[in-house]
């Protein structure tokens, strides 16, 4: 007995005197600033579920909304936070990206017009103003809009409203506008009292895809780091869809500024949108996507799914 109860002490004494499990390092950029969309990554984080995969993440905002994807591809950071439409043209334009995960499973852009306008459909288009604020996979998805409705992008005048959506079509500068997240500017809309009207490209004839998505750099797609990193994701939607309020609370709880009529809407829209399975998708949606792309002459080939997207296991 005295044999044993020496060895349990020593035991006892490893454990004590041992440094706490040094955790794995990732770093994160985001798509924007922080943001409902974001609202998984940031659960995940206050509420521990990185911690417990033994991850130490570091979620950046970036300065120019454009580069996440290109510094992961070179090296620079070790995820991304990115779009569907995005992956598919980076990678045509041979930039090595592969997609392990999803945040946002259904499109947010949409085609916006004044609830109280003149425009009631999107035949009443002909000969008005579009306003865009990033040219090329927007302007494919009016003309696809347009063309269900006998319509071109000749039969519009597009303007660059950089990315002042809904102020310029309040301010009568156009009478719609594309590229318009339906969660974000419908509500920063109709808080003015000045509400807006939706149309939804997934079902004006453009197929249906990932908003948000988690890129990585390619040859590191299989980084054991990532499933962990995704499996913490998938148990801050759980909590999410299961305690809203609590994970709110979680959201807002180091900064305040987040706390606002905007994001308290923007946070219910979101919320029946995000990936229950982060990791999970669907080959053929990929597929079907890239073909749109390619008849819209955004990209020159459909490109085999698993050149850049994965599903880890």
């Amino acid at each position: 007995m005295k044999f044993i109860s020496t060895i349990a002490a020593t035991l006892a004494f490893l454990f004590a005197a041992s440094p706490v499990m040094a955790q794995d390092k990732l770093t994160v950029l985001l798509d924007w600033f922080v943001n409902p969309d974001h609202a998984p990554l940031i659960v995940a984080q206050e509420k521990g579920f990185f911690k417990a995969a033994g991850l130490e993440v570091k979620l950046i905002a970036p300065a120019d909304p454009s580069l996440p994807p290109k510094l992961v591809a070179a090296g620079k950071a070790d995820l991304a936070v990115s779009y569907q439409p995005q992956l598919h043209i980076q990678v045509g334009q041979g930039l090595p990206l592969i997609r392990i995960g999803t945040l946002v499973s259904t499109p947010l852009n949409s085609l916006v017009v004044l609830r109280d306008g003149p425009i009631k459909k999107i035949a009443d288009l002909k000969g008005k103003k579009v306003g865009f604020s990033v040219g090329g996979f927007e302007d494919a998805l009016l003309q696809t809009m347009l063309v269900k409705h006998g319509l071109t992008l000749k039969d519009v005048e597009l303007i660059n409203v950089n990315f002042s959506l809904s102020p310029a079509l309040i301010a009568g500068k156009v009478d719609a506008v594309i590229g318009a997240f339906r969660n974000f500017e419908l509500n920063q809309m109709d808080i003015i009292k000045r509400p807006g009207r939706a149309f939804f490209p997934e079902e004006e004839g453009v197929p249906a895809y990932d908003e948000l998505i988690v890129v990585a750099k390619k040859d590191m797609a299989h980084d054991p780091r990532y499933r962990r990193f995704l499996d913490a994701v998938e148990n801050a939607v759980t909590f999410l869809i299961n305690h809203t309020d609590d994970a709110w609370k979680l959201f807002i709880k180091n900064n305040k500024k987040l706390d606002n009529e905007l994001n308290r809407r923007a946070w219910r829209d979101t919320l029946p949108r995000f990936a229950l399975r982060p990791a999970a998708f669907d080959n053929a949606r990929y597929q079907r996507f890239a073909a749109f792309l390619k008849k819209q002459g955004l990209i020159k080939k459909v490109l085999p799914v698993s050149d850049y997207a994965v599903e880890l296991r």
